[in-house]
């Protein structure tokens, strides 16, 4: 039997893009149901990715360090780690987080229903239930934030347990001694840092020339020839075939014009994510789709219906988290009536390895494929006390300005925390500062983000921890 209800918008997807618009909605008075097909609230991102994955990552930090200074011998065990207590730990970061996204849909009255969304029309939604109840829901908007999954492997038909994906490599089923990690992007050489810290000997193999392509080339080379004592990262590299018949997996691996066999095992798979579209019934409503399914939306994330909107990882790259949360807030605004639009001028980019490498804003290739003069400073860790006191020498902090007005227009970080580091970066873009706003405000010392101070000196040759030329 079919129950029945109407609201002024329903958001399918109960991820950071979903439930971001769903609050937001709700906070500018809009009634809301929120459609999650999971049990739980937090999505690909707080569930099986992003956080459970950050969470690896800096243990895997912390692991790393423990080992810098055993190798100093003022350690005197060597590291030892209990697997158990590491998904306990995990588990629990991950369980009161989705307490909290319960607890804040409750005060804001949005109504929650777990189960699987299709269209009926443009006006009306079906949800089936886990336990087979069914929901018929007429609503005046909606924001499909229905997230991705990862791209299957097409020569990979088996079911064998030592193939993996994202989520199970997450769960840690085990520690391989030999792993092979087919794909170079974030997921994968996030992986690779958390098994080759772990124990692992990974190999990472990358079809194309370069990773991270958007990524200047001195960036991507330097954080290469950072982590290639952690794992080995091979570059014009494919699968050619893979045998599944003895207890180590053959692999068969094409490295530019060369044939060479590998045993593996395990086989991590993780070469890009595609949208969850095939479950929603578009069809039915005439949606427009890009060439990879992604609902293609207009700068108000609206797509070619008029009262529905697209967000997050479904409506296509850059596929980040935070991209999501911005559109699911500027979705709920303009339904509710804002005139606003998706005018940011920076979106940060950031690998979570060891050490992270991040970016933002405009790069060497983007501003030579745009004809801007520009030019760039380059600050060493090196010469940085911070980084010296705690074994993160390996680092660089780059800024990209306007040559005529030296206003900063892009920057690069490798090393240690530099995500974080990005932060002022990026907001130096939004605001439009030059170099000589960065040089000019006082920076605590010892810090990492000093660095970006001292980047800036460089321009205005005050530069005083490194010979001015």
């Amino acid at each position: 039997m079919n129950k029945f209800i109407s609201t002024s918008l329903v958001v399918i997807g109960g991820g950071p893009a979903g439930y971001s618009a769903a609050f937001r909605a709700s906070d500018l008075g809009i009634k809301t149901v929120l459609i999650e097909k999971n049990l739980v609230l937090g999505g690909v991102c707080l569930n099986v990715g992003c956080i459970p994955s950050k969470a690896l990552l800096h243990f895997s930090k912390v692991l790393e360090e423990y080992k810098e200074f055993f190798k100093l011998d003022i350690f005197t065990n060597k590291p030892k780690f209990n697997i158990n207590k590491i998904h306990s730990w995990k588990k629990d970061i991950i369980l009161k987080m989705n307490s909290g996204l319960n607890i804040l849909a409750k005060k804001r009255k949005v109504k929650v229903l777990h189960g699987k969304a299709s269209f009926i029309n443009k006006k009306k939604i079906k949800m089936l239930s886990s336990n087979n109840d069914s929901f018929e829901i007429n609503f005046e908007n909606a924001v499909i934030a229905s997230g991705s999954s990862p791209i299957k492997f097409p020569c990979i038909k088996s079911n064998d347990k030592r193939i993996w994906y994202s989520t199970d490599a997450l769960n840690i089923p085990f520690i391989p001694n030999k792993m092979l990690i087919i794909g170079g992007g974030v997921i994968g050489l996030e992986m690779a840092t958390v098994y080759s810290a772990l124990g692992s000997n990974v190999d990472v193999i990358e079809n194309s020339s370069s990773i991270f392509p958007t990524l200047d080339i001195d960036v991507s080379s330097f954080f290469i020839n950072s982590i290639k004592n952690k794992f080995n990262l091979i570059l014009n590299a494919c699968v050619e075939n893979i045998d599944f018949s003895k207890k180590n997996l053959c692999v068969q691996i094409k490295i530019k014009d060369q044939l060479k066999k590998f045993k593996y095992d395990v086989i991590l798979i993780s070469i890009g994510r595609s949208p969850n579209v095939s479950s929603l019934n578009l069809h039915n409503i005439d949606l427009n789709l890009d060439r990879k399914n992604f609902i293609l939306t207009d700068n108000q994330c609206r797509t070619n219906i008029k009262n529905i909107f697209s967000i997050g990882d479904v409506s296509g790259n850059p596929m980040l988290a935070h991209k999501g949360i911005y559109e699911g807030h500027l979705a709920a605004e303009v339904i509710s009536g804002k005139n606003h639009y998706f005018d940011t001028t920076i979106i940060p980019n950031i690998c979570y390895t060891d050490p992270e490498v991040a970016w933002v804003g405009i790069t060497e290739k983007e501003a030579k494929l745009k004809n801007i003069e520009y030019l760039v400073s380059v600050f060493p860790w090196s010469a940085l006390g911070r980084a010296a006191v705690s074994n993160s020498s390996v680092g660089m902090t780059k800024l990209i300005y306007n040559k005529t007005t030296k206003k900063i227009i892009g920057g690069s970080v490798v090393g240690r925390s530099a995500g974080e580091l990005l932060g002022e970066i990026s907001l130096a873009i939004e605001m439009g500062c030059d170099v000589t706003d960065i040089s000019l405000t006082m920076h605590a010392h010892p810090t990492l983000y000093e660095s970006i101070n001292s980047a800036s000196k460089i321009v205005d040759r005050t530069i005083t921890d490194l010979l001015n030329f």
